[in-house]
């Protein structure tokens, strides 16, 4: 079997698409790409950043540590509020949040001040990824799930270019307070756009109710509502698979655009940060052509998820041993070699997604993808705060540091190879489930 299975069942109450879902769809993408900018913003400061609270790398990298660690942890807890409240509510609640976090940030003049402002900054950008993955499946066919959430990522992957191509230009223009405080202005256009126009779902496709009283038994209130969505979910071998992806591939990529990479390529390669920042370019529009073509690959063909998973693994893993081990600076090609390898690191975590989906049904998408989505943020926090403690201890050696890289990807390797053959066949036997429900269900 070759084709993904969802193109092989129409499943009762599938939502339509068409012209009003992308608009909808589209400010809901629309958030998160500004979320991905202000997320992304301190990337292209960590220089400025150490300079301004004299700060060494290890308290440098605690700013990305703890912005990670408070949306990681929120992952759970807002996919179950996503499941709950619906995505405007979750989305516009996020918005307030990682807005306020970026404004705030502008205006710190110290280290402890700063440290909370990011902290805010991270529990709001937790709310916007998996509230869209929700709105996505809500307004397209299940069929187009594997397409829809690469686009998204893809769209949202784009504020990194604004990161990269603008932010840093502008805040060698102009400052630090100007910059993040001027870019904290499109939270407040996209909160209006939110309010406004966004909709969870089309009129007619309402999802299941979620019970409100007790559970049976099990708890009552909102106490078991919440143990039966986390651990139907984590029971799924599918939600397990997906969060083991998520971790192996993502975070290589992502500790890279979001503090280290400025750093390794001007410190420990010696190239002046216009090149750096091109590099760090090279890596998002890497990503965003990955992500099309990874998209469209799983659509039509199910099976290939586990072959560019462990593809896009390998690939990180050989580019990275090359670069650290070549004597002295890396060569250009290389280096731009790399970039390109990481920058299909976002689509291919991506692809947890599209194990996760299908072994859960959708009044539980959303506590599923906030399961799959505490991966790849708690590898990238582990990987942060070990090469700053790493560069610490060893007066700056980035080919120490960046060893780490190797540790958690054969970690991840492991649990995914352990997971994938009951996932699999879990997810045949609900395919068998829908056709039955398809056949017997009247349209």
């Amino acid at each position: 079997m070759t084709t993904s299975p969802s193109t092989d069942v129409r499943l009762p109450g599938d939502p339509p698409g068409g012209p009003r879902a992308v608009w909808v769809w589209g400010i809901g993408v629309a958030v998160y790409f500004v979320a991905i900018t202000f997320r992304t913003s301190l990337g292209v400061a960590g220089i400025d950043a150490a300079h301004r609270f004299d700060i060494n790398a290890s308290a440098l990298s605690s700013f990305s540590i703890l912005q990670l660690l408070v949306y990681a942890g929120m992952q759970i807890p807002v996919g179950l509020l996503v499941d709950r409240w619906g995505t405007r509510r979750v989305l516009m609640l996020g918005i307030l949040l990682f807005t306020a976090g970026q404004f705030g940030f502008a205006l710190s003049s110290s280290y402890g001040t700063a440290l909370a402002f990011r902290a805010l900054l991270g529990c709001g950008d937790a709310m916007t990824f998996i509230a869209v993955l929700r709105l996505g499946s809500r307004w397209f066919p299940v069929r187009r799930g594997p397409v829809i959430a690469q686009i998204a990522a893809l769209i949202g992957m784009s504020g990194n270019l604004v990161t990269t191509l603008v932010l840093a230009r502008v805040l060698e223009a102009f400052g630090w307070t100007p910059t993040f405080a001027g870019s904290a202005a499109g939270g407040l256009v996209i909160l209006l756009l939110v309010a406004f126009f966004l909709r969870d779902h089309p009129e007619g496709y309402e999802p299941p109710a979620v019970p409100k009283g007790g559970d049976g038994g099990s708890g009552s209130g909102g106490s078991g509502y919440i143990r039966r969505q986390i651990g139907a979910a984590w029971r799924e071998p599918g939600t397990r698979a997906g969060m083991w992806v998520h971790f192996t591939c993502q975070f290589p990529g992502m500790v890279f655009l979001l503090l280290w990479g400025m750093p390794f390529l001007v410190e420990a390669q010696g190239l002046d940060k216009g090149t750096a920042g091109e590099l760090l370019t090279l890596v998002v529009v890497s990503n965003m052509c990955c992500g099309l073509v990874y998209g469209q690959v799983i659509a039509r063909h199910h099976t290939a998820r586990t072959p560019l998973v462990l593809g896009t693994v390998a690939a990180t893993a050989l580019a990275w041993a090359a670069t650290l081990a070549w004597p002295g600076h890396a060569p250009m090609w290389l280096l731009i070699l790399l970039c390109v390898v990481l920058g299909a690191c976002g689509p291919g975590s991506m692809i947890g997604f599209d194990f996760s989906r299908p072994a859960n049904p959708p009044e539980r998408h959303g506590t599923a993808s906030g399961i799959v989505n505490i991966g790849g943020f708690t590898a990238s926090m582990t990987t942060l705060f070990a090469v700053g403690v790493l560069l610490d201890l060893t007066g700056g050696n980035f080919r120490i540091a960046f060893a780490v890289v190797f540790v958690l990807q054969a970690l991840g390797l492991v649990q995914f190879a352990r997971l994938r053959g009951r996932a699999v066949r879990r997810e045949r036997e609900r395919i068998v489930a829908s056709r039955v429900e398809a056949v017997h269900v009247p349209v």
